[in-house]
């Protein structure tokens, strides 16, 4: 589960929230917001099926060229991976979770 899990040095995830989405192209599967500390959200990440499975995009928004800027993001690696796991982490439990509640 998501909760607990340390990030960085000193950050810990305290809540992930999944939300369900179903885009044109199939390829956005949920949007995320995550807590740290139980003291700052950070709402709108994404969660996307790519060529290589599941990855977690980082809110953002479109320029006027059309290209797209992140507007908040991990600084490092280790933690962006942190992040990621996690979401994903609770993603898949979520539909675990509806595949034992679908009716047979």
């Amino acid at each position: 589960m998501a909760v607990g899990v340390k990030v960085g040095d000193n950050m810990e995830i305290t809540e992930v929230r999944i939300r369900k989405h179903t885009s044109e192209d199939g390829k956005l599967k949920a949007f995320a917001s995550v807590v740290f500390d139980s003291s700052f959200v950070v709402h709108d990440m994404k969660i996307i099926e790519g060529v290589r499975g599941l990855f977690v995009a980082m809110p953002s928004r479109k320029r006027p060229d059309g290209s797209h800027e992140d507007i908040a993001h991990p600084v490092c690696r280790e933690f962006r991976q942190k992040i990621q796991d996690a979401l994903i982490a609770k993603y898949n439990e979520d539909e675990v979770d509806a595949m034992q509640m679908a009716p047979a």
